[in-house]
């Protein structure tokens, strides 16, 4: 199999502003709760942590059902990621400079997980996330194999229990599916903003 490359195209100064990308609130109630659960059981398991009272078999339905709690979000977060890319071609094409310089889906996923603006990583280290990388790169990859947050009925547990691995490859396979043209934050920017936020922000410009 021929690896996609990756090109360098020369945009020469201009800088040209992306859509913002707009994240959605991914976890209920109840999931906080169980991916502390489940980081406890895989201690526990691993040896790090000494047993409670629980079997083995009830640490493993807790890493379980972590784990699907976090496939979950991930998937939700790759939706909002995804249409943001989306957004940024739609942007692109209309652009007579950019629209034939080969920036592909695979060129903003880059751009997004690799280097983002400083504002951007700015602001999600303000709201605690620092492994972006893994994060973005993960949500990516997931949707890029399933159209529905998988149940546990739907996939094996060898799956559950390792998903953060087999998301990695997912994402490098879906970089690799094609030649991309780099964008670079030399060139091009965004914003992100949380919903309530944007929402927030679109209220006050109207009523300015």
């Amino acid at each position: 199999m021929t690896l996609a490359t990756v090109d360098s195209v020369v945009f020469g100064t201009q800088k040209w502003e992306l859509p913002p990308l707009i994240l959605h609130p991914f976890s209920d109630h109840s999931g906080p709760g169980k991916l502390v659960q489940s980081s406890r059981a895989s201690l526990m398991l691993n040896g790090l942590l000494p047993h409670d009272e629980s079997s083995e078999d009830e640490l493993t339905r807790k890493l379980i059902e972590g784990r699907v709690c976090e496939i979950r979000m991930l998937f939700f977060v790759g939706k909002d990621l995804l249409r943001w890319i989306a957004q940024c071609l739609d942007f692109i094409g209309s652009v007579a400079e950019l629209k034939n310089a080969g920036i592909r889906e695979q060129s903003l996923a880059e751009f997004l997980v690799q280097n983002p603006p400083e504002s951007v990583r700015a602001k999600l280290r303000g709201w605690g996330v620092f492994d972006y990388k893994s994060i973005f790169s993960r949500a990516i990859g997931l949707n890029s194999v399933f159209c529905q947050p998988p149940d546990e009925g739907a996939v094996s547990a060898e799956f559950i229990r390792n998903y953060f691995r087999y998301a990695d490859h997912m994402f490098a396979c879906r970089q690799q599916m094609q030649s991309f043209t780099e964008v670079t934050t030399e060139n091009f920017d965004f914003q992100i903003y949380a919903s309530g936020e944007y929402s927030r922000l679109l209220e006050k410009s109207w009523t300015e």
